[in-house]
């Protein structure tokens, strides 16, 4: 886990989201969706395609477009938060950083329905087989 926690300071830091991939990203994702995509921070939108190659790649979710989707948009909701109150959220926990399922969920709402319900549960615990593979690959 702390291992997990260096890397994510150090691509915080030094990792600059690639803008060509963003014709990849726009292949899977609606205008709308691809808006409030590119609205996200620096550090969100790398983690994000990160995550979305690796849902790529995973058997079970692969060919599933709506969890393609949530690997792109699913911390749509944390704004442009800094480095420092993210460190917060990980040691003592940060109220605002926790509503950004729920600020997610209402970006997306009236875009995406179940992609706004995914989004809103991919930090619950009681979920299915497939959430729980979506959620190991965003903790890696």
């Amino acid at each position: 886990m702390l291992i997990s926690r260096v890397k994510q300071v150090y691509q915080y830091i030094f990792s600059k989201f690639d803008e060509s991939n963003n014709s990849e990203i726009k292949k899977i994702l609606s205008e709308e969706e691809f808006l409030i995509f590119s609205t996200m921070s620096n550090y969100d939108k790398v983690h994000s395609y990160s995550l979305y190659k690796k849902v790529k790649e995973e058997k079970t979710l692969s060919s599933e477009k709506l969890y393609l989707k949530l690997a792109l948009l699913h911390d749509s909701g944390k704004g442009k938060v800094g480095l420092f109150r993210r460190i917060k959220k990980v040691l003592v926990g940060d109220k605002i950083l926790e509503q950004h399922p729920n600020i997610a969920f209402e970006k997306l709402k009236n875009i995406n329905f179940d992609l706004a319900k995914l989004c809103l549960q991919h930090h619950n615990k009681d979920v299915d087989e497939k959430m729980k593979i979506f959620q190991e690959l965003d903790d890696k």
